[in-house]
């Protein structure tokens, strides 16, 4: 059974629409990434997972079990991270997390080695002392972070959790994310920065204007819209002849030639660069340098959405 099950969901705000018939499904430890523009509907379809917002109508459940009719004991079992960070300016680290621990219901005896063992995980223990409005927007988040996981929850909701974040600290919040899934936790995360749910996410969802436009991993996005993709090759005993065999393999679109190398585009529905790989091992060709580029997730957001809001 998935971990997140959502199911027709729709959200309305008066007379808008900002959800409209989503439906998904998020297997336990997998890392779901939510991308959409501003007022697609991501934030509002976390809410309802979160037990924040009562939808307007459709079902969604985490283990099992209804948002709406259960919502404590839902809340026990997420991790919810808004787009912004409240300010505590009169609390230090060390007591702004046992402050959660005890929201949580987290045993007083064991909320010291608790709040070590999450300090310890996003790096901040060095900064336990410190008071919380004194910490740079990326440390913030990383205590953010820290806070959602005191009670351990099975699947953590991150609503933007990079957004405005200087490059270093975004690849921090990456790396942790990373350890995170390596931990076998289950993540919906939403984000502008595409890219970066490129090298994080098993599947994503495309979402515009409260309507689900495409989800599923990568490559099926990218062989549903016929994408190409450019594999640099180095080939020692290249010839014409050779050239000819190549571009006669299903799946290779063109071939240009440089002077060290040839840059190949393949059809990503027809062939996979290890697949051609393959091929060209068995046409005798000697190769030095096999490179695929890493096909682009904003290209496939370009020609699946029309910048349209709810």
């Amino acid at each position: 059974m998935a971990l997140v099950e959502i199911d027709n969901l729709w959200v309305q705000y008066g007379d808008v629409r900002a959800v409209k018939g989503v439906s998904l499904e998020i297997p336990q430890g997998e890392v779901f990434g939510f991308i959409g523009p501003n007022g697609a509907g991501k934030t509002s379809t976390i809410k309802v997972l979160a037990t924040l917002l009562t939808p307007h109508h459709g079902r969604a459940r985490i283990d099992g079990i209804d948002v709406t009719r259960f919502p404590m004991v839902v809340r026990k079992r997420i991790g919810y991270m808004p787009d912004f960070f409240g300010v505590y300016e009169d609390l230090t680290v060390r007591e702004y997390l046992h402050f959660f621990a005890a929201a949580y219901q987290v045993p007083r005896s064991q909320r010291e080695s608790i709040i070590g063992d999450v300090l310890a995980l996003t790096e901040l223990t060095h900064k336990v002392g410190e008071a919380v409005d004194s910490l740079s927007r990326g440390m913030k988040q990383r205590l953010a972070l820290a806070r959602v996981l005191l009670h351990d929850p099975d699947l953590l909701l991150l609503d933007e959790p990079a957004s405005g974040l200087d490059p270093r600290a975004r690849i921090e919040v990456r790396e942790l994310l990373k350890a995170l899934q390596g931990m076998g936790k289950t993540i919906l995360i939403s984000s502008h920065i595409l890219h970066e749910l490129a090298h994080l996410c098993t599947r994503i969802g495309i979402i515009e204007a409260g309507e689900m436009v495409t989800e599923g991993s990568l490559d099926d996005i990218y062989q549903r819209l016929g994408l190409l993709q450019v594999v640099h090759v180095q080939i020692l005993n290249l010839n014409d002849d050779l050239l000819g065999r190549i571009q006669a393999i299903d799946g290779v679109e063109d071939l240009e030639v440089h002077a060290d190398r040839v840059a190949m585009r393949l059809r990503a529905e027809m062939i996979a660069a290890e697949d051609l790989l393959e091929r060209l091992s068995g046409l005798g060709a000697r190769i030095r340098m096999f490179q695929p580029e890493a096909m682009d997730i904003e290209t496939a957001f370009m020609k699946l959405t029309q910048g349209k809001t709810a």
